[in-house]
């Protein structure tokens, strides 16, 4: 079983004890993200743990599901909207349990998927391992939309090199995503992990460089804090355009918070 699909396990059951403590009125408090709130959070990752167990049904069951989230989203529906309309009758406590139960049975589908296999997706097909970092990164950068909101500190665990990795993987698509020409070769990528392992990608370089804590970057790509808000060290022409404006996440261009908005 590909370890990403343990780490996947793992980084729900977290967020979902988390979630258990939280105070009955924190589920209406609005965070500093689109001013969701944590039942909105909860209600975006289930409604797309769903989507994607209809993705594993492949391309004909998909294309659908595909073709009718791009005309809602033409017609300037919100992720939001469209997860207050499908679980209204759901409270806090059961949107949770099910969120938790499909989380698993995703979890299980993808791990008992050939490795080799290739997903469809709202962008361009996916094979299994990179679909599962996906959902990985989503359920841990959202995550941190409710830690933010309650003041609650996170302890963070090495399972976080999904998180950065698809960050370095996807410094291309950050500019194109953008229709932007690359501006260089990707940076040289130094980050120290939660248990102090050193993490290294690309060619090592002083002149153009991103190093520093690996929970900081984690938080720039996937646009849960501005670089400016961290303690990384960026260095270089290449690597500061693309920590400005980092996306390691799909849709359309989005841009980070501005200095000091989050965290």
């Amino acid at each position: 079983m590909l370890q990403v699909i343990q780490d996947l396990r793992d980084e729900v059951d977290e967020f979902h004890a988390f979630l258990e403590g939280l105070a009955p009125e924190d589920w209406d408090r609005e965070t500093a993200f689109l001013s969701w709130t944590p039942w909105d959070v909860v209600a975006h990752l289930h409604y797309f743990d769903l989507v994607c167990t209809i993705a594993l049904q492949g391309e004909e069951a998909f294309a659908p599901e595909r073709e009718a989230l791009f005309k809602a989203i033409a017609s300037g529906r919100t992720n939001k909207e469209m997860a207050r309309e499908r679980f209204a009758d759901l409270d806090a406590a059961s949107l949770l349990a099910r969120w938790r139960e499909t989380a698993h049975e995703l979890a299980r589908e993808l791990g008992e998927s050939d490795p080799k296999r290739r997903l469809p997706w709202f962008g361009p097909d996916m094979g299994v391992q990179m679909f599962t970092t996906a959902r990985y990164m989503e359920t841990w950068a959202h995550a941190q939309e409710v830690y933010d909101l309650v003041g609650a500190s996170r302890t963070h665990t090495d399972r976080i090199r999904n998180v950065a990795t698809l960050g370095v993987k996807t410094f291309g698509w950050t500019f194109v995503n953008r229709r932007l020409e690359l501006p260089g070769p990707a940076p040289y990528v130094r980050l120290v992990a939660p248990s102090g392992e050193v993490w290294e990608w690309n060619e090592p370089s002083e002149e153009d460089c991103v190093q520093g804590d690996a929970v900081d970057f984690c938080h720039v790509v996937t646009q849960v804090r501005n670089v400016a808000d961290t303690s990384l060290d960026v260095r270089g022409p290449v690597a500061t355009r693309w920590m400005s404006i980092a996306q390691c996440f799909a849709g359309g261009p989005a841009d980070p918070p501005a200095p000091g908005t989050r965290g």
